[in-house]
């Protein structure tokens, strides 16, 4: 029994102060490559889970950080049937996508 390969998603970044390289570019891969690039496409307004569903943005963010980008979480309030609070993840380290690639597996 054969599985068909699925596409993996990979971007090399380099995280930048005031324009200027700070540390090593950083590959990121998957999911989390997945997720970085929606908080980078986001800008100052962000990313939640019921705009962006993502089956685990805390833990993607969670391993982000600790590659060494600045997201915070910030914690709001909504309504409806199922009132209670998500949080929104917002991308403060500036960012350079140095290569941005779809491979197949």
């Amino acid at each position: 029994m054969t599985t068909q390969a699925k596409a993996h998603y990979r971007m090399r970044v380099q995280i930048l102060d005031k324009g200027e390289p700070l540390g090593l570019p950083i590959a990121v891969e998957g999911r989390l490559c997945w997720a970085l690039r929606n908080l980078i496409n986001a800008g100052a307004a962000g990313c939640t889970p019921i705009t962006t569903p993502g089956p685990r943005w805390s833990h993607y963010t969670w391993r982000l950080r600790g590659m060494g980008f600045a997201i915070e979480t910030i914690h709001e309030k909504h309504g409806g049937p199922f009132t209670g609070t998500h949080a929104r993840y917002v991308l403060h380290s500036e960012v350079s996508v140095l290569e941005d690639a779809k491979v197949a597996a």
